[in-house]
């Protein structure tokens, strides 16, 4: 075991969402392939589409009420993974309304 956290990505297999879920962790695994000592794909039932870390919930699709874009997932996963990595044109603002 490398002691590095895993994400856990729990799909709803009755929606056919395994491909959504499994495109997230090939970015997640690219991304934070030096942070990340794995991501587990878990078949779940009722629309679910939740991102978990140690248990703890960053990204639920039934809370925010829509799928994440991959740049969110990256920051959230950034945020309490690795702090002070920086995710390059992930973390791009967009440019102030004049």
């Amino acid at each position: 075991m490398s002691g590095l956290p895993i994400v856990e990505i729990e799909y709803c297999r009755q929606c056919r969402w395994l491909l959504r879920a499994g495109w997230t962790a090939q970015e997640l695994l690219t991304t934070f392939e030096d942070e990340l000592g794995g991501v587990t794909l878990i078949p779940g039932t009722g629309g679910v589409f939740e991102l978990r870390l140690g248990g703890e919930v960053f990204w639920s699709r039934k809370a925010e009420g829509r799928f994440p874009e991959l740049k969110e997932v990256k920051q959230r996963l950034r945020d309490r993974i690795a702090p002070e990595r920086d995710l390059g044109h992930s973390d791009a603002k967009p440019d102030p309304q004049p």
